[in-house]
């Protein structure tokens, strides 16, 4: 029996697990991905600096005209098709994949590979 509330705190106990091993820096920094019901979220994190190098997400203005749901796996594709594009605008080729601790499967999936087909390394 699952009690409210431990589906999320399994998945941040995964999602720290996976962060000791992933760092992101200048020359490959760390795409991760949040994913909520409405929407779905991707960052591009220098981890040395502490600092996002660029972001995208179904709630930009860019995509929201576009998207009618966000929590779809269109909606994923498409912002991993953004967040490439954001990235290659700032000279940045290759990536660490940050899943968030979510499983690789739906919306994250389909954002990772829209973003490799879009031209990011990872």
């Amino acid at each position: 029996m699952i009690i409210k509330g431990d589906k999320n705190k399994a998945r941040l106990k995964r999602h720290l697990r996976v962060r000791k091993k992933i760092n992101g820096t200048v020359a490959r920094p760390r795409l991760s991905v949040y994913r909520s019901a409405k929407h779905i979220y991707a960052q591009l994190i220098d981890d040395v600096q502490g600092v996002t190098i660029a972001a995208a997400s179904t709630a930009d203005k860019e995509l929201a005209g576009k998207i009618g749901n966000g929590g779809s796996t269109e909606a994923a594709r498409q912002v991993g098709e953004l967040i490439a594009s954001r990235a290659k605008a700032k000279g940045v080729e290759k990536v660490v994949f940050d899943r968030g601790g979510y499983l690789y499967h739906g919306r994250i999936q389909a954002l990772a590979d829209a973003a490799r087909e879009a031209g990011l390394e990872f």
